[in-house]
């Protein structure tokens, strides 16, 4: 066991945090601004790059080389650790960002590596690396919704990871294909064949409202799918939104709305 060993309890429904237990001396990695709370007697550092050991040394190569991924996947140059150096247990918790849920992900029962959208890493053990995953083929790494370059998380430890909505987890047999919408697809295990489709037909692609590309999954491995994407909850929020300068839609107000009209406020 190469990783921290920690205990965890997920608390809430749709607007998840998880509760993360620490014996002394052992640590967890987060993302920046994802803690919610910590007892006394937890210790946090900011650390260069995702602090494991496995990510090309412990020097200052080593230390460039993890920031460097973390560049290149869009994220902060920099993590959070948070050590208990207290003499008893103590709990740190982390938040999700946005309504959905956190998917708990024991490295050391799916082969030692996942392959996550690079938005959804959450937290994870001590010596979790976490790094970069090019996609093979170009059309995935174009069109696959998530861009050329998606996380890979390796180790033997407890990693978090949140998405958007319902998750559900589908195992897939050998030679079994599911065809998913790039964004809904949140995680899949490494020995998953991924690639890109085209929507079958002109007049589907174009008005089917459903673009113009999925994901084709082929098993043997796992995957999760998140019902609500960020991507189509931002969507729907910024349609929704007003759009005139007075910063009220067409359909609010009553009284008040007719008098603003009358005075000339449109």
């Amino acid at each position: 066991m190469n990783n921290h060993e920690i205990d965890f309890k997920l608390h809430g429904d749709d607007m998840q945090f998880v509760e993360v237990e620490l014996d002394p001396a052992e640590t967890v990695v987060a993302e920046a601004g994802a803690l919610m709370m910590m007892e006394d007697g937890i210790v946090m550092e900011t650390i260069f790059g995702d602090g494991s050991t496995s990510s090309g040394g412990s020097g200052l190569m080593g230390k460039l080389m993890g920031a460097g991924k973390r560049i290149i996947t869009g994220e902060s140059l920099f993590m959070t650790a948070f050590t208990n150096n207290g003499t008893g247990k103590r709990h740190v918790s982390f938040a999700a960002p946005y309504p959905g849920k956190i998917i708990p992900m024991d490295l050391s029962m799916l082969n030692g590596k996942i392959i996550c959208q690079k938005d959804s890493f959450l937290a994870a053990a001590k010596g979790v690396s976490i790094g970069i995953e090019f996609q093979r083929k170009l059309g995935a790494g174009f069109f696959g919704g998530e861009g050329f370059i998606m996380q890979k998380l390796e180790g033997d430890g407890l990693a978090f990871v949140h998405a958007g909505g319902t998750i559900y987890r589908k195992n897939l047999q050998k030679g079994e294909v599911l065809r998913v919408d790039t964004g809904c697809l949140v995680a899949m295990t490494g020995d998953v064949d991924y690639n890109i489709e085209t929507v079958p037909g002109i007049k589907t692609a174009l008005f089917g409202g459903e673009g113009l590309f999925f994901a084709t999954l082929r098993g043997p491995g796992s995957v999760w799918i998140q019902s609500m994407p960020f991507s189509r909850l931002a969507s729907r929020v910024f349609a929704a939104a007003p759009q005139n300068p007075a910063g009220r839609s067409k359909g609010e107000g009553s009284a008040a709305g007719g008098l603003f009209d009358l005075l000339g406020g449109r």
